[in-house]
């Protein structure tokens, strides 16, 4: 497995300080320059900080900190967070990239951090991979006003070890890391908090077994790893060689006619991602209701954390009768995650349905309950149309950890618009 190493040409880019650049950015400020932090609720003195802008950054202000940690009197300007702006910065962003790479060569990580795969076609565009990575980045400036830095690696791992490590920290912006800098430039990174996919529990574990840097790991015995920490201790070897085999393209490609719908979760769920699973495959029944299919195959993936490793796994249950009830769907949907899930923190879900039939209204009698349902769903549908879809909701989606609440509300948790007439900033 050492011998066997991916020699591809990945990107990994992230718009620096992404919100409150681009707050400072519709304000006609530069952003490193500007002295600016963007906030998710003024209201609340402990209130996350979201984002500081690169110009506040350099005056040694953490970028993760309470609205209460940073100081009134400084002329820092503090911005109430605007997501669905945001929001339009990114899908520019992500425009710029699909002129570089093919949608399945590129692999949106989080709002602001995204890989792209330049491999097969770099040389469509420049003499080298370092020189593509400028006019990416140029591009973006050029078009959006942000700032970016971008990370370069043979693959996924290392292109993000690259950023997070030194492109960030380099004039430029760059990092080109290769195999051969694996020794000298990630073995020496402690705490180990520092290396991607290491969380901070993980680190007590690996403290407790001796491993305070990630040299320790590199000269380890895996077996001792594997043992202690099951298939995440043998990845967190292989990592700490720069060796990560995994590709953009996802393993799983929908074929023919189907219908799905995913969602990337903004904390860690466990158990309790049914809340999430139920609503999804409400809004998957309503689409399909709206086509006039049903479908017999049900498709569940479940993406895990990175910091416990990621990975996941993805599994389908063929039906004996089609359907586009949500309760049967959820219901084939829980099978699958009872029988697959190995209780590692959740970041992603993905619900798809396939082999479909136009649909066939259900014969409705007085001891027919399956069509009483069909009924009601279609009913309630009608309703949402008319009125949108926050109209009728399910009940779960009123629980903590429901989102779809949330989702017809906010983006990514925080106000989607503001009207400036009405905000306050200090």
């Amino acid at each position: 497995m050492l011998e066997f190493k991916e020699n591809r040409y990945i990107l990994c880019i992230d718009l620096r300080g992404f919100y409150a650049s681009c707050e400072c950015v519709m304000r006609g400020l530069d952003p490193l320059e500007a002295k600016l932090a963007c906030v998710g609720n003024l209201e609340r003195e402990g209130s996350i900080v979201l984002a500081i802008s690169p110009g506040l950054k350099k005056l040694g202000f953490k970028n993760r900190c309470r609205f209460y940690e940073l100081p009134k009197d400084q002329g820092i300007i503090f911005a109430p967070a605007r997501m669905r702006a945001y929001l339009e910065f990114s899908e520019k962003v992500l425009s710029i990239f699909l002129k570089y790479v093919p949608e399945e060569d590129l692999h949106v990580y989080s709002i602001d951090e995204s890989f792209l795969d330049v491999t097969e076609t770099y040389h469509l565009f420049a003499k080298d991979v370092r020189t593509l990575a400028k006019r990416i980045m140029n591009d973006i400036y050029q078009n959006t006003g942000l700032y970016s830095a971008c990370g370069i690696g043979p693959n996924m791992l290392l292109a993000k070890l690259a950023l997070d490590l030194e492109a960030k920290k380099n004039s430029d912006g760059i990092a080109y890391w290769h195999y051969s800098d694996v020794e000298k430039k990630l073995w020496p990174v402690t705490p180990l908090q520092e290396m991607w996919g290491i969380g901070p529990n993980l680190e007590k574990v690996l403290n407790s077994m001796g491993f305070y840097k990630v040299g320790d790991i590199a000269n380890s015995d895996p077996d001792r790893l594997k043992k202690k920490l099951g298939i995440i201790g043998e990845e967190l070897y292989y990592h700490s060689h720069g060796i990560d085999n995994s590709i953009i393209r996802e393993p799983y490609i929908i074929h023919d006619h189907n219908y799905g719908i995913s969602q990337t979760l903004f904390e860690d769920y466990y158990d309790n991602i049914r809340i999430v699973m139920l609503e999804q495959c409400e809004e998957l029944g309503m689409r399909i209701r709206l086509k006039r299919k049903m479908g017999r195959t049900i498709h569940l993936s479940i993406g895990y954390s990175k910091n416990t490793g990621g990975g996941g796994f993805s599994r389908q249950i063929t039906l004996d009768e089609p359907t586009n009830l949500t309760y049967e769907i959820y219901e084939a949907c829980e099978r699958l995650f009872d029988k697959y899930y190995d209780g590692r923190p959740i970041r992603k879900i993905v619900i798809s349905i396939g082999k479909l039939c136009d649909d066939r209204p259900l014969q409705l009698c007085l001891f027919d309950d399956r069509a009483r349902k069909q009924q009601l769903a279609y009913t309630i549908d009608a309703i949402r149309n008319k009125y949108g879809k926050g109209s009728i909701l399910l009940g779960i989606s009123y629980l903590d950890k429901g989102t779809s609440l949330r989702r017809s509300k906010l983006i990514g948790g925080h106000y989607a618009e503001l009207d400036y007439h009405n905000v306050k900033e200090v």
